[in-house]
């Protein structure tokens, strides 16, 4: 299968308005407007909360217990585990039940902090493992779903997957980069700038991957330098959140080598696990221009 197949096959269309690369992210048009450094012990559930999903993800199953606060770094563990870990909210008994498996994590900033445009960047060092991916991403939870022919309305934005460790096909120290919208079903559709590149190793050394959104387009950046464009005018115009995750490839709860191209996983040896995520902070910034008067 070629490289546009396989991209196609997971986001739909491929390009992506053509741009300079290397170009720098101008950062004087952006104040700062929120942020989270991951200091203290625990994460601020002022800003974050675990409620998407909270047991079955794709080829694993998410649990708060996976996600931690320490040496300023968020850190979302992933690893194998025989017993099936408890549920934290026994009163959402209509969610499949937790099986022994491979669990990870998420955390959103979904019902307590949206934002409309600007540019949105994480710090932080990728999980080295196979079989799974961490992610830095954003969504708008109704105009997602809804099927008009048009990403004006909310679209999910990957700014980050990272599905490339050791996979033998597709290389090693590479991030993919795309967008969704109109649902997930027969009306989907996406675009992707495909593979970028990452030249400070990812898995040993922090990078930043950020987005700049506008009524135009998505302009994506790996340490402030432009990888691609998405959007061509037809991007979300309404609030979108934030979430960093990790997931397993696969389904229904089981793992397996999918198409996402992230290589096959072993429980062996003992000592690649648990593989981390570890995330030293995450910025928005809004464009000085839509700031509130009197900010």
């Amino acid at each position: 299968m070629s490289i546009s197949t396989f991209f196609g096959s997971v986001f739909g269309s491929i390009g992506g308005t053509p741009y300079t690369k290397g170009n720098q992210l101008d950062m004087s048009k952006f104040t700062l407007v929120w942020e989270d450094n991951f200091d203290g012990t625990e994460l601020d559930m002022d800003k974050w909360g675990y409620s998407w999903w909270i047991t079955e993800r794709k080829g694993g199953y998410w649990h708060e217990d996976m996600v931690s606060v320490k040496d300023g770094n968020l850190i979302i563990s992933a690893e194998y585990k025989d017993e099936p870990m408890p549920y934290t909210y026994p009163e959402y008994d209509w969610v499949k039940p937790y099986k022994p498996g491979w669990y990870t994590g998420v955390i959103t900033t979904r019902d307590k902090y949206l934002q409309t445009y600007g540019y949105f960047e994480v710090r932080c060092i990728l999980p080295a493992a196979t079989g799974l991916w961490s992610a830095f991403w954003m969504m708008n939870d109704d105009g997602v779903y809804n099927v008009d022919g048009s990403g004006r309305d909310g679209t999910e934005i990957d700014i980050f997957e990272s599905f490339y460790y050791k996979d033998y096909a597709f290389g090693g120290d590479y991030i993919s980069t795309g967008i969704h919208y109109d649902g997930y079903g027969e009306g989907h559709k996406g675009d992707s700038i495909g593979k970028q590149y990452i030249e400070n190793d990812p898995y040993n050394e922090y990078n930043t991957y950020g987005v700049e959104w506008n009524e135009d387009e998505y302009i994506f950046y790996i340490n402030g330098k432009e990888t691609g464009r998405l959007g061509k005018g037809d991007t979300s115009q309404n609030p979108e959140y934030l979430l960093l995750s990790v997931e397993f490839a696969g389904e229904n709860g089981v793992q397996n080598s999918d198409r996402h191209g992230t290589g096959e996983i072993s429980k062996t040896p003992a000592e690649n696990w648990p593989a981390e995520y570890k995330v030293d902070y995450v910025r928005c910034y809004q464009y000085n221009d839509k700031l509130p008067t009197g900010a």
